[in-house]
C-alpha cells in the first residue's frame, strides 16, 4: 500500500505565492507522487485564483459544510483541480469572506480565523472523505494547529488512529503570534493557554509553538538551519523547545526544478549554454549588459542580486561599502523589492553610479533569469537565509555565489581553494561589511585568473540540487514516522 500523505500549505505555485513556500508545495508533491505516494495537497481558495485556467471545479457534496471558529458559525465549501503539469490533486478550501481578499496574507484583525478555519476545514474535509491519512505534512505556522487537533480534538477518530505529523519551518521569524483571545476560537482545552502552556507565548497565542510541541517530527529546509534555529540567535525566542525536541527535527535541503532553472532548457534567456560550451553566457553577459545601457567588457566581472530587499537579506552590508565597491572595476545588477530604505538606496546608488550599476524594481521573472544567466558572481550576504534558492540557481548557471556562511547558504556553497581545485563559491562567516568587501576582492582576483576561474566554474556547473533528491530524503523521513514515532 503506498502511503497517504496529505499535504497541508498556504501558498502553491503557479495559484499563489508570496515565498519559497509556494515553491515547495507546487514541486515536492509532485516528485514524491511519482516516488508512488499517494499524495493530496490542501490550500485556501484565494479569490486570486483562476478556476477556469486551472480546470477547478467543485467537489459535489462539499458545498456550505458549517464549522465552529469559537463562538462563531462559519461555513466552507472545497474545489479540485490539479497541479499543472502533474498527477497530484489539490483541494481548495472556499470561504469567500476570509479567502477572497486580493492578498494571501494581511493585517487584517481575524487573520488567525482565517487559518484556524482552514486547518479545521481540511480535517473535516479529511474525515467526509474517509481517508486513513498516514502523513500530515504541515508547512509553517499556518497549518501548525493540526497536529494539536489530531491529538486532542480529532484523537476520537479511529481514522486518525496511526496518524504522524510532520510540521516543516520554512522561516523561524514567522510564527503566528495573536492576542490571548484568539484562543477562544480554537476549541481546544484551556490547559493550552496555561502559563507556559503549549500554545502561551508571553500572553499570546502562539501557533508554532504548539505545533513544534505536538507533531511527531519537525524538519526545516536545510541542515544548518535546523541547527541554528535551536540557538539564541537563530530561534525567536523558541529555541529552547525546540532544543527540546532535538531528536526529532531534520534539515532537508529544498530542491530545485532544473527543468526551469538551467541554461540548457531556460526558455526565458536568450542563449542557451551548459558546462561544456559557454560561448552562450558570454552572449547572455552582453545582451542583459546592453538592456541595462552599462558597457561590456571581458575582463570586468558582473555581480548580480534579485533579492528581497529586507534586513534578512543582509543588503545593507553593501551599502555600508558602496564607494569602496565602487573603486573596482565591476558592475552590479540589481533586481528586488521591499523595504523602502533598500529601495531609495539602490535607486540612488544607480544614478550616481549610472555606468556601474543598474536597478530595477519590482519583479520581472524574465529579467531574474537574465540576470542568473548574465552576471559572473551573485551576491547573497543574508544575516540568515532558511535554505535560500537562488545560490542553487546560480551554481547551475555558472555565476559564482558570494554568500555568508549561514543555513542553507552554507549547505549548498563551499569556499574555492585555489592550491586544491575544490569549492564552487567564495564564502565569509562574519555578519560585516568588512568581511563581505574583502571576500569580493578575493573573489576579483580569482575571476582575473582563467585556470582558477574556469575550476570553479566547472565545479559549480556540476552541483545537483534537484527536487529528486529531496523528495528522497522526505519519503524516507515519512517511512522513519511511520516505524519509530
Amino acid at each position: 500500500m503506498p502511503l497517504k500523505v496529505v499535504f497541508a500549505t498556504s501558498e502553491v505555485v503557479p495559484f499563489a505565492k508570496t515565498g519559497g513556500l509556494a515553491d515547495v508545495s507546487g514541486a515536492l508533491p509532485n516528485y514524491l507522487k511519482k516516488k508512488d505516494v499517494d499524495i493530496s495537497v490542501f490550500m485556501p481558495n484565494y479569490g486570486t485564483i483562476k478556476h477556469f485556467d486551472f480546470k477547478i471545479e467543485p467537489i459535489e457534496g462539499m458545498k456550505n459544510i458549517p464549522i465552529r471558529l469559537g463562538s462563531k458559525v462559519t461555513t466552507y465549501s472545497v474545489f479540485k483541480g490539479k497541479i499543472p503539469n502533474s498527477d497530484v490533486d489539490v483541494y481548495l478550501i472556499d470561504n469567500p469572506y476570509y479567502f477572497h481578499r486580493g492578498k494571501i496574507y494581511t493585517q487584517d484583525s481575524d487573520e488567525d480565523e482565517r487559518f484556524i478555519l482552514l486547518q479545521r476545514a481540511i480535517l473535516e474535509t479529511v474525515q467526509r472523505l474517509e481517508w486513513k491519512v498516514d502523513i500530515f505534512h504541515c508547512n509553517d505556522w499556518q497549518t501548525a494547529l493540526i497536529p494539536i487537533y489530531i491529538k486532542t480534538t480529532y484523537k476520537w477518530d479511529k481514522l486518525f488512529e496511526n496518524t504522524k505529523t510532520l510540521l516543516s519551518i520554512h522561516n523561524m521569524a514567522y510564527q503566528g503570534v495573536f492576542g490571548g483571545n484568539s484562543f477562544l476560537k480554537l476549541n481546544l482545552d484551556s490547559s493550552l493557554m496555561q502559563k507556559e502552556g503549549e500554545l502561551e507565548y508571553f500572553g499570546n497565542v502562539n501557533f508554532l509553538k504548539g505545533g513544534i510541541l505536538y507533531a511527531d517530527a519537525i524538519s526545516t529546509v536545510s541542515p544548518t538551519y535546523a541547527n541554528e534555529i535551536q540557538t539564541p540567535e537563530y530561534g525567536s525566542n523558541l529555541d529552547e523547545i525546540l532544543r527540546r525536541r532535538a531528536g526529532r527535527i531534520s534539515g532537508i535541503l529544498n530542491g530545485v526544478d532544473y527543468d526551469v532553472w538551467s541554461p540548457e532548457k531556460d526558455e526565458l534567456i536568450p542563449f542557451k549554454f551548459d558546462k561544456t560550451d559557454l560561448s552562450g553566457k558570454v552572449e547572455c553577459k552582453k545582451y542583459i549588459l546592453e538592456q541595462a545601457e552599462l558597457d561590456y567588457d571581458p575582463n570586468v566581472p558582473v555581480l548580480g542580486i534579485v533579492s528581497r530587499l529586507t534586513s534578512q537579506k543582509g543588503l545593507k552590508l553593501i551599502s555600508e561599502i558602496i564607494f569602496d565597491l565602487m573603486e573596482l572595476d565591476i558592475r552590479i545588477l540589481i533586481l528586488g523589492s521591499g523595504e523602502k530604505p533598500l529601495e531609495e538606496f539602490f535607486r540612488k546608488a544607480a544614478n550616481t553610479f549610472p555606468n556601474k550599476i543598474a536597478f530595477h524594481t519590482g519583479f520581472n521573472n524574465e529579467l531574474a533569469h537574465l540576470i542568473e544567466a548574465g552576471s559572473d558572481m551573485f551576491l547573497m550576504p543574508s544575516s540568515y537565509e532558511p535554505c535560500g534558492l537562488n545560490q542553487i540557481y546560480s551554481l547551475k548557471y555558472g555565476t559564482i555565489p558570494i554568500v555568508r556562511k549561514t543555513g542553507g547558504l552554507a549547505d549548498t556553497v563551499q569556499q574555492f581553494m585555489p592550491k586544491t581545485g575544490k569549492g564552487n563559491g567564495f564564502v565569509f562567516e562574519e555578519f560585516s561589511s568588512h568581511q563581505l568587501y574583502w571576500t569580493i576582492r578575493f573573489a576579483l582576483k580569482t575571476y582575473g585568473n582563467l585556470v582558477d576561474w574556469s575550476k570553479i566554474v566547472q565545479n559549480a556547473m556540476s552541483e545537483d540540487f534537484s527536487w529528486d533528491k529531496s523528495a528522497d530524503e522526505y519519503l524516507n523521513l515519512y517511512k522513519t514516522m511511520q516505524m519509530f514515532y
